[in-house]
């Protein structure tokens, strides 16, 4: 059995799970997620549990058990807690400005980059003197905003010489020697 699709769910107070049609409905304080499941698992509710079981042992029931139990059990902590991600902007000259949802990125190219970001996002940046740009974001939905966070990194990757470019925040780069450390007599 799945490790993960046999762990229960609980459902903090104030949020509310609607399972009809296999479309699952979560509610909450920070908004409304809906997600489609397939028929091969089934959610059960009772007491402020949700479990979520497989109608047989076979491989694709099997596959797809972890994989609703997680996409539930995000849709249950984004409505009522939210996510979070912080990415900072290393290089000289490099800036972020939100204004609105269109934030304008300063990235060393000849132009200044905009990127449109979706309204269920709240975006803010940090621009203090002497330290990195930083630009934070907020959702209930984890995966729009790794997708939207994603998207922002690939503007301007961090490069493996200098480490200049978009990164999350606390982010291992592995950084490699330049030509003239290579040489050795």
């Amino acid at each position: 059995m799945s490790r993960i699709g046999k762990l229960p769910i609980t459902i903090p107070a104030g949020v509310t799970v609607d399972v009809k049609d296999s479309v699952v409905t979560v509610k909450g304080k920070l908004g409304t997620l809906t997600q489609k499941i397939d028929d091969t698992v089934e959610i059960k509710i009772d007491n402020n549990q949700l479990t979520i079981e497989r109608q047989s042992d076979d491989k694709e029931p099997r596959s797809k058990h972890g994989l609703y139990r997680a996409l539930v059990a995000n849709m249950v902590k984004g409505v009522s807690e939210g996510f979070n991600t912080v990415q900072e902007l290393v290089g000289v000259g490099y800036k972020a400005e939100a204004k609105g949802q269109v934030l304008e990125l300063s990235l060393g190219f000849s132009h200044n980059v905009f990127f449109e970001i979706p309204q269920e996002i709240k975006i803010e940046t940090v621009n203090e003197r002497g330290k990195n740009p930083i630009i934070k974001m907020s959702c209930a939905d984890k995966q729009l905003l790794g997708q939207v966070a994603a998207k922002i990194r690939s503007l301007r990757k961090p490069e493996p010489y200098k480490g200049k470019g978009i990164r999350f925040q606390n982010e291992v780069l592995r950084r490699k020697a330049g030509k003239t450390a290579g040489k050795g007599k």
